[in-house]
């Protein structure tokens, strides 16, 4: 699978640089594709970070070539709204709100949007609307933080 190909080339070349590679995005397109990357630090992310990150991470893409044809690159913070993949990205953030879309309904439910109470054993626990539901990590079509602005 591509997106395991461009992880396993860029984790450790953008840890290398001092941060994290927080999510991958690739859509293809007609004639030219998109490849986003969010990065992560603790102190925060920068434009500047952003530009060092790319400039490496396009170097390494020329060398290996692990996309067919033409492709745009951005490289981002993932921001206040960051995706949630990982079970570790998810228990960084226990005890914020949380916006989870299954791709199964669960009891009828698909999106669920509450406070993450808990990160198990390949599952997370949400609590909406005093209802605590647990859902498969394996089961989610996409999760990201829902700040209450």
């Amino acid at each position: 699978m591509l997106r395991d190909t461009l992880a396993a080339l860029l984790t450790p070349l953008i840890e290398g640089l001092g941060y994290e590679l927080w999510e991958l995005e690739y859509s293809p397109g007609r004639g030219s594709g998109l490849l986003r990357v969010y990065i992560d630090a603790e102190p925060g992310v920068t434009l500047d970070d952003c530009e060092r990150v790319s400039r490496a991470v396009s170097e390494a893409l020329d060398a290996e070539d692990p996309i067919p044809g033409q492709y745009t690159l951005e490289v981002s913070s993932p921001g206040l709204e960051r995706p949630l993949r990982t079970a570790g990205q998810f228990a960084r953030f226990a005890g914020e709100t949380v916006y989870v879309e299954t791709g199964q309904a669960i009891e009828g439910r698909r999106r669920f949007k509450g406070v993450l109470a808990a990160v198990g054993a390949g599952t997370i626990e949400v609590d909406v609307d005093g209802l605590r539901w647990t859902l498969p990590l394996d089961g989610i079509r996409k999760a990201h933080l829902a700040p209450q602005v």
